[in-house]
């Protein structure tokens, strides 16, 4: 494989944004639909094929049926940046699309015959013996245009609009269809991998966090363990901190939960918050395990697991750095790196005037 832009690349990311953005402090806008699958960016070379995820890992051998078609599809020589999906019947089903991370060839080719991928490109970064990724987001969507023209599946050229009403209309309309939102990409930016220069508008507030341990619940006994809750982290200047817990999960899954995590178990010596066993009862950074004035008296021990699980997580909003409430568990995210997962992705809270919460008249005295 010789192309333009070789492999490893990061993808561009995009950054939480309220509302649908004005597209004249950006110098002109495109918005997208945001699709719920697998970011993956795709290496072209004739008959060459290679899927590699948003982490850079590959793609490639759990996807042999979009492997194919992008053979027939794809421009002979291509890089291009996409969302690997499968709609089950009108929908968008993300835990069907996990389903594929299987180590066994069997299943694999099993499932792409039962529940077969689709692949969404919506950037380009080269094209024959060019290379895009230093153009502006117009020249590329331009000339992504050309070189798709008429797909009609299973790749597909997703749909755009510089109109912000009509991304107003397709952020309520698509949710329908399980899309996560919306993505705006400002028209004059270069390609830029790992940086997010792009903008999200979702649903809801959602993380993608890392399981670093857990609690049993009250009602678990040594003839049956029931998981508690979740205890959550977040990435900051290479630590992680912690930042809430998820739970809310029935009986039958407290009990799976407890079995599944068991492997991952590590001695808190080990494990990145080993250094905080010295706080016992003061908690001067709302550290797990120990008191605060609002748990005096509860059992507050955690089980320390080695931080390789992600999972996304709903939230409401944060408290200096921790989610304010519980955080509710939507999915695990085995396409994400637990270092990737920072606080850089959250949601910035909306500054508001506190006279005007507090109908000060600011006028005078």
């Amino acid at each position: 494989m010789d192309l333009p832009v070789m492999p490893p690349v990061q993808p561009m990311l995009a950054k939480s944004v309220k509302g649908i953005p004005d597209p004249a402090k950006f110098g002109g806008l495109s918005f997208e639909p945001k699709w719920d699958g697998f970011r993956c960016l795709v290496f072209k070379d004739g008959d060459e094929v290679e899927l590699a995820s948003r982490n850079t890992k590959p793609l490639t051998r759990y996807f042999p049926e979009v492997v194919a078609a992008m053979r027939e599809q794809l421009p002979e020589r291509c890089v291009l940046d996409g969302e690997l999906f499968v709609a089950v019947g009108d929908r968008l089903e993300f835990e069907v699309l996990q389903e594929r991370i299987h180590p066994a060839k069997s299943r694999i080719d099993m499932l792409s015959e039962k529940t077969p991928a689709s692949y969404v490109a919506f950037d380009l970064l080269a094209l024959g013996d060019e290379s895009y990724a230093d153009r502006p987001f117009a020249e590329r969507r331009a000339a992504l245009e050309q070189a798709l023209a008429g797909l009609d599946g299973p790749c597909y050229l997703t749909r755009t609009t510089t109109d912000p009403a009509q991304a107003e209309e397709w952020f309520h309309q698509f949710e329908g269809a399980g899309l996560d939102g919306v993505v705006a990409k400002p028209l004059g930016a270069a390609y830029q991998p790992n940086a997010r220069t792009m903008l999200k508008i979702k649903h809801e507030r959602t993380a993608d966090v890392v399981v670093a341990g857990y609690r049993e619940h009250k009602t678990s006994t040594p003839e049956r363990p029931l998981l508690g809750s979740l205890l959550l982290g977040l990435y900051a200047d290479g630590d992680l901190q912690h930042v809430g817990v998820s739970a809310s999960f029935t009986e039958k899954r407290r009990a799976e939960l407890f079995q599944e995590l068991q492997p991952l178990v590590v001695d808190i010596a080990d494990h990145p918050w080993g250094r905080w066993q010295e706080f016992l009862t003061a908690n001067p950074d709302r550290v797990p395990g120990t008191q605060s004035r609002w748990s005096q008296g509860k059992d507050l021990s955690f089980t320390p697991l080695r931080p390789e699980l992600v999972l996304e997580v709903a939230y409401d909003h944060m408290e200096g750095r921790r989610f304010r409430h519980t955080a509710q568990f939507r999915r695990w995210r085995t396409d994400r790196d637990p270092e990737s997962c920072g606080y850089e992705q959250l949601d910035e809270p909306v500054s508001y005037d506190l006279a005007r919460i507090l109908g000060v008249d600011q006028g005078g005295q």
